[in-house]
């Protein structure tokens, strides 16, 4: 590999791919904190031309952290299908950059090219791709999956109902929930962060969920966002669960800091297919975001892009229904302003797709940040364009447990009326069916509450 080039009369060199990789990088504050970015705009040019020449192949054989050294290395290297690695192999990164946006390159081909290449090649072919490239390169790749419901088919926007209470009260929930299903959110998965990581709190809430999905016969899926151990236990108690989740990261040392390995999530994608209460066979549910491995001393010196990248070659071993990067909520240490966050938000939704997974997007910032509501809802309407799975909402965008900002209730009908986007088929027919929706627009009694209070 030819590490080195002459931009403007200054020779540039850079001591390995991983150096590269990081110079390559768009502005970020997580790198610089890192000590790893480019000085200047000349050298993070230099590094983008290098690394337009770098094969895929030099990229299979140089993984960002070592084979035998790393768990999620070995997945990913693993988990390659080897004949369609070696029809891309030759390509440098900037031929597989033309490739992904070729008007004669379809979202199947791209479906299939996941299935040969590891999570450095994403990341590396990211680096060179403008913004607009990233949402005309994502909008091509459309990946279902299936839990009770299928989320990612044409024309259809979903989102997680995120009814978070500060004390985890029951009753605040429910309240909370009705509000958000009568604006049409709750397609994706009606899904709680507790307050409390125990078993009785988390077993409380999943019971609730499932009582008022049976109730009201929604056609969606229920989830309590603990510790995957918590939810384990609770399930095993009896819990109703739809999905199981779990933040993961991009290194073996990452996934050690959350409490987790490759044998934990196995074990519990095995416990929901035999004991969780859906149809399946896609029960997983994992969320991530730039700069968790830094910030948890497990980045190894790789820099946050290709980390992320790493998370969904790691997610991807098990099946999941959905995957969301929670992308501004680590704080401005790790993405400064909203230039940083808009990019990585585009960023991360584009690696996703590539790498073959059902992704959405928590649009969001926290009050820290040099970022504002505007700024995420710019990020949420690129995003529509891009094809996007599914966003978070809350009330007013305002999350009073977790402290940080996103798309709210309101958002939902804006962006599927404005950028003719659906909800999940069977979600819009209850819809239809509760007086919510007419004639595929909410009706007058969408925003009443009341509808499910008898």
């Amino acid at each position: 590999m030819r590490l080195k080039t002459k931009l403007f009369g200054t020779l540039y060199e850079f001591k390995d791919l991983n150096d590269v990789m990081a110079k390559a990088n768009e502005e970020k504050s997580g790198d610089k904190l890192a000590g790893i970015a480019a000085a200047t705009v000349s050298e993070m040019t230099a590094a983008k031309e290098v690394l337009s020449n770098i094969t895929l192949a030099d990229l299979r054989n140089n993984p960002a952290v070592p084979y035998e050294d790393d768990e999620v290395t070995r997945i990913i290297q693993d988990g390659v299908n080897e004949k369609i690695y070696n029809e891309l192999k030759n390509f440098t990164v900037a031929e597989f950059r033309e490739w992904i946006l070729s008007h004669e390159t379809t979202g199947a081909d791209l479906r299939r090219a996941s299935r040969g290449i590891t999570s450095e090649m994403v990341a590396a072919v990211t680096k060179l791709m403008s913004n607009l490239d990233l949402i005309y390169g994502a909008s091509k790749i459309k990946i279902t999956a299936h839990c009770n419901t299928t989320i990612g088919e044409d024309g259809v926007l979903a989102f997680r109902l995120q009814p978070n209470h500060t004390t985890d009260d029951v009753d605040g929930i429910r309240l909370s929930l009705f509000e958000g299903l009568s604006y049409g959110a709750g397609d994706a998965v009606l899904g709680l962060n507790p307050v409390y990581d125990t078993v009785e709190p988390v077993s409380n809430v999943l019971r609730m969920f499932h009582e008022i999905k049976e109730k009201f016969e929604i056609p969606t899926q229920t989830c309590v966002l603990a510790h995957v151990t918590t939810q384990m236990d609770a399930i095993k108690q009896g819990a109703p669960a739809d999905l199981i989740f779990q933040s993961i990261a991009g290194s073996e040392k990452g996934n050690t800091a959350f409490g987790l390995n490759a044998s934990v999530l196995s074990e519990a994608r095995d416990l929901m297919l035999k004991e969780g209460t859906c149809e399946g066979p896609n029960v997983m549910y994992f969320e991530t975001g730039q700069g968790s491995e830094l910030s948890s001393e497990a980045h190894h010196g790789v820099d946050q892009l290709t980390m992320e990248a790493r998370c969904y070659g790691f997610a991807k071993k098990y099946k999941p229904y959905i995957v969301n990067t929670v992308v501004g909520f680590i704080g401005p240490e790790y993405l400064y302003d909203s230039k940083q966050v808009i990019r990585a938000g585009l960023e991360d939704h584009f690696m996703g797709k590539l790498t073959g997974i059902s992704m959405g997007v928590d649009a969001c910032y926290t009050n820290h940040m040099k970022a504002d509501q505007n700024d995420i809802e710019n990020l949420s309407v690129l995003l529509t364009a891009a094809g996007c799975n599914y966003f978070m909402s809350i009330p007013h965008g305002d999350d009073i447990m977790l402290n940080y900002q996103c798309t709210g209730y309101h958002e939902v009908p804006s962006l599927r009326e404005t950028l003719n986007r659906k909800p999940i088929r069977e979600f819009e027919i209850w819809l239809e069916k509760m007086g919510i929706y007419e004639n595929g627009k909410l009706s007058k009694r969408a925003g009443d509450a009341s509808i499910f209070i008898k």
